[in-house]
Formats: structure tokens, C-alpha cells, sequence
């Protein structure tokens, strides 16, 4: 084809006026001959040019054929691509392999298989025998490891619906502990736990303001300011966020105190800094009290159900089994061994719901990941 298009160009140029390929009469121009621009991978692929010397020669790019017309495809590339393409086709992990355009899924599990039966490849013609890789596709394949497309993308952690504000998946990944507040009508619970599900501390403290006399806003930051004091350290603080509808007039009281304590300790623990870093995520996040209820199936409907029995369990999980959900001191499991007991009156319904908020912070995290 290239020959009849240059025949084509010559004759042509004989018949047209002085121009690009041929001088005018009695012009002392030396004659242009017709050249060709060819591809560097296979020499075939040539495009017609005047033989200009001011052309640079490094248009002429290192990119490879998209037609190969049939011919052998180690030899549309050069010396230092085959290597290239060989040596990441012989050594990636199945998932760098589904970083490549058309290896994901069954195609990049092929190769690893094809290599382990068979050995490492030592041409790029042995890559059509693995299945589902035929000729066209290999060469989409060669061309992407030699060209890849570098993706930025911010990922957003698929806990969004009952996390906010949102936070990129890896800084809550990175997190080396979190602590879990629960507020209740009359006291604040806190469960601090690491990131290798082992519970460092759990408590509650009494907060005698609450809910009483005219709501003094100073009455209740002095009880949100004691708990405060006493929380440890972490990387974040993870406040649950009640589910109570604002359409339900007879809670509105409550829902009221809830949203009041909640802004304190938003405004108490965000550390003040003056001028912030960018991308640096906030400390103090919400998580939906609904979500915890239907990770342990405490739902029933809208309504949420008491955690003490799955709170107990996890802590007999603990002595009783090598590798347990979670992980208690033994002094804590003293403590409140007696604490979740059928018809117990000593009102550790917050403790539960600031504990089990932890563990599906931490399991919803790791399920979101996978």
C-alpha cells in the first residue's frame, strides 16, 4: 500500500504546478527527492516528507504499531519495550496486573496461571496462548504497560452514609486508635480501642446538669468540659449521632439535649489551629447510631434494641476463644462483668452503645476495604 501511495505522489507531482516535490524550470533549487518518516518498532509503517534536514528526527517516537498486519509481535517492538512488557507480565502481583487495560478479572489470573504451569514468557507471541489473550487484545495490553494512564483519584471511604463529615478511607486506615463517645440523658460513655481491636479504656461519668432546669448552656458545658478532661488520646473521636426524627414532637426535649451535647463536644475536642493543613481530616466525626444497631441486627424497624447481650458475649468471646472479636484488659472485664446482666439496674446501656459504635467503626472500615 505505502508503495502504490508514493507511486501516486511522484506521478502526481509531475503533473501539478512547481511546488513541495518538484522545482520550477530554470531554477537553480537542487531537486527534492521524496523521503519517508518510518515507524522505529516494525520499519513498515512510513509517511512521505521532503527531505528537509531541519526535520527532527524525534518525532519519530518510540510508540508502538496499531496495525501489526499480521506480522510477528516481537517484532513491532524494540529490544527495550519487549523487555519492558516481559518483565512486568513475568513478575506482577495479581493485583498490579489489573492495573493494566483489559487484565482485570479472569484475563490477569490466566497469566499467573499460564507462567506457573509453563515458566516465565521469553517472547511477546507466547503471551496469545495464554486464554482470552488473543492477538488484538495483546497488543492493547503491550501498548498500555508501555503507556499507562496515571489515574488521581481521591477515594471516599465507603462508610459515607453514616460517617460525616466524610474522610478518605486511608487516613481511617491509618488510625492507630479511636475513641467512641455515647451520650446519654444523664452521662457520657467512651470506649477507647486500638486499631488491633483491643480495648485500652471504658468508663462513664455522671453529668448532674443534664436535662435539668432551663437547659444553661454554661451548667452543660461544665459537664461536657469534665468528661473532656478525662478522655485519652486518639486519632479520632467518633460522636454517635441519634436517630431521633425531628417529627416526633413528644422527644423533642431529648433530641434537643442530644443535639446540645453533641456541638459541645464538637467544639471541645477539634482542636483549635489558627490556619489548618490542607487535606488534614478533621478529628471529630459522627457515626449513625442506626448503622452500629444494623451491623450487630439490633433493628427492629426504625427502632433500635438493647446491645447488653451482645456486649456480654463479646466479652466471654474474649477469655473463652484464641482469636476473639475483641480483646479485653482483665481489669476491665472485672469491672462490668456484672454490669450487662438481664434486669441490672446499673444503667449501662451507654457503655454498650459506645463500645459496639467502636468495633463497627472498625469492622464497617475493614468490610469497606476488601
Amino acid at each position: 500500500m505505502m508503495w502504490v501511495a508514493r507511486q501516486f505522489l511522484t506521478s502526481a507531482a509531475q503533473r501539478v504546478q512547481p511546488g513541495l516535490f518538484r522545482r520550477p524550470p530554470h531554477c537553480c533549487l537542487p531537486e527534492l527527492e521524496l523521503r519517508y518518516l518510518q515507524c522505529t518498532c516494525c520499519w513498515r509503517s512510513r509517511v512521505p516528507v521532503a527531505g528537509f534536514e531541519t526535520l527532527n528526527a524525534s518525532i519519530v517516537g518510540s510508540v508502538p504499531c496499531k496495525d501489526n498486519d499480521g506480522k510477528p509481535l516481537d517484532a513491532c517492538y524494540s529490544p527495550e519495550q519487549r523487555e519492558v512488557i516481559l518483565k512486568l507480565l513475568n513478575n506482577a502481583s495479581l493485583p498490579e496486573l489489573a492495573t493494566v487495560k483489559l487484565l482485570r478479572g479472569r484475563k490477569s489470573l490466566n497469566i499467573v496461571e499460564h507462567r506457573t504451569k509453563n515458566g516465565p514468557f521469553r517472547t511477546l507471541e507466547s503471551v496469545v496462548n495464554v486464554p482470552l489473550l488473543k492477538h488484538k487484545s495483546a497488543v492493547v495490553v503491550f501498548n498500555s504497560i508501555l503507556n499507562p494512564v496515571k489515574r488521581e483519584k481521591k477515594v471516599k471511604i465507603q462508610l459515607a452514609k453514616f460517617i460525616r463529615p466524610e474522610v478518605e478511607r486511608s487516613w481511617l486506615e491509618e488510625a492507630s486508635s479511636i475513641v467512641s463517645l455515647v451520650c446519654g440523658t444523664n452521662k457520657i460513655a467512651w470506649a477507647h480501642v486500638d486499631r488491633g481491636m483491643t480495648v485500652l479504656d471504658w468508663q462513664q461519668m455522671e453529668c448532674p446538669n443534664f436535662l435539668k432546669g432551663a437547659y444553661m448552656a454554661s451548667s452543660y458545658l461544665t459537664d461536657v468540659s469534665a468528661v473532656v478532661e478525662h478522655l485519652p488520646e486518639a486519632d479520632f473521636y467518633i460522636i454517635e449521632k441519634s436517630s431521633i426524627s425531628i417529627q416526633n414532637t413528644a422527644l423533642f426535649p431529648i433530641m434537643a439535649h442530644m443535639r446540645t451535647v453533641e456541638a459541645m463536644l464538637f467544639a471541645t475536642l477539634e482542636p483549635r489551629i489558627p490556619q489548618p493543613e490542607p487535606n488534614v481530616p478533621p478529628k471529630v466525626l459522627n457515626m449513625m447510631r442506626t448503622a452500629v444497631g444494623r451491623h450487630f441486627g439490633l433493628m427492629v424497624g426504625e427502632s433500635r434494641t438493647s446491645g447488653a447481650q451482645t456486649v456480654r458475649q463479646l466479652m466471654t468471646e474474649s477469655v473463652t476463644q484464641k482469636l476473639p472479636r475483641l480483646n479485653f484488659p482483665s481489669e476491665l472485664l472485672v469491672k462490668h462483668r456484672n454490669s450487662f446482666q438481664m434486669g441490672s439496674r446499673r444503667g449501662g446501656e451507654e457503655l454498650c452503645d459506645a463500645l459496639l459504635q467502636a468495633v463497627a467503626f472498625y469492622e464497617l472500615l475493614s468490610e469497606s476495604s476488601g
